[in-house]
């Protein structure tokens, strides 16, 4: 039975691929083609697949392969897989920020026209801009509550970044590692005590996402890597307490996650209030 299933899919897939193909050479490219210059039909055709077919035939394709599997990662508005969830913080909005501010880290900027197109004259010329907005990516149903950043070298093309969703400590105490932890779309209060699950990368430079060859910033793939260096410049400036670990989301390999590699840990801690480190220090 689930042999036949397996095959099911994979002619469903199949049978997708061959369509999207088809669609995008002989449909797309041969209208624009016959209306416009060849090197303005090239581009259209590569704006539509890559910005409108292509992220829905994703989306559809992955319904087909996931259903019912358990994520242990973000989700990105293509409905691809994003960045591995790999830390967690219980405390306060305000405990929070000022965990990162201690680092020296920068609270990115909302997206917006302003804020991406200040983004994309930074990357073009290598300007610093230490607030740059982040790309949304899901969780929970929802984008990113807030999210953190640390330039490389002062530039905009390399940086450390984390994002995080807050979530009900209860819920999370109830539920983690079970379905039910994934599908919460509840946002708790912002001066509420939360578990904060973040999904730390580190970027490296310009990149074409895989699949639907979005520009986008390349990211280091070791993603353990970069979990661990936050919590430790975390640990060092005495921002969080009681580290452990835990495992993320069940039904899925560890060992990678879309171009990630991630052992599918995910590091739990408490925020200390500023005051309290400095007493410390």
């Amino acid at each position: 039975m689930r042999s036949l299933k397996r095959l099911l899919q994979r002619s469903l897939i199949f049978g997708l691929g061959i369509l999207t193909v088809w669609l995008i050479v002989f449909v797309v490219f041969e209208t624009a083609d016959n209306r416009l210059p060849w090197i303005l039909a090239v581009g259209v055709t590569y704006g539509l697949a890559a910005y409108i077919i292509l992220p829905r035939v994703i989306r559809l394709g992955l319904k087909i392969l996931q259903h019912k599997l358990v994520p242990s990662y973000t989700i990105t508005g293509d409905g691809l897989p994003g960045d591995p969830v790999n830390l967690a913080l219980v405390g306060t909005l305000q405990q929070l920020r000022a965990a990162f501010a201690a680092l020296g880290w920068s609270e990115a900027d909302g997206l917006g026209l302003a804020s991406s197109w200040r983004m994309v004259q930074a990357f073009v010329l290598n300007a610093p801009y230490p607030t740059a907005p982040f790309s949304t990516l899901y969780l929970f149903g929802r984008g990113q509550d807030i999210g953190f950043q640390k330039a490389i070298d002062d530039s905009p093309r390399k940086r450390h970044h984390i994002r995080f969703w807050a979530l009900s400590p209860t819920h999370a105490e109830e539920n983690w590692g079970a379905a039910d932890f994934w599908k919460s779309t509840d946002r708790p209060q912002d001066n509420d005590r939360v578990v904060w699950v973040g999904a730390g990368t580190r970027d490296t430079g310009l990149s074409f996402t895989r699949l639907s060859f979005q520009v986008t910033h390349a990211t280091d793939s070791d993603t353990n890597a970069e979990r661990n260096y936050i919590v430790a410049e975390l640990t060092k400036s005495r921002s969080i307490e009681a580290v452990q670990v835990v495992q993320s989301g069940q039904g899925l390999p560890a060992e990678r996650v879309n171009h990630y590699i991630t052992d599918g840990e995910i590091r739990l801690a408490s925020l200390v209030d500023g005051s309290s480190s400095q007493n410390r220090s």
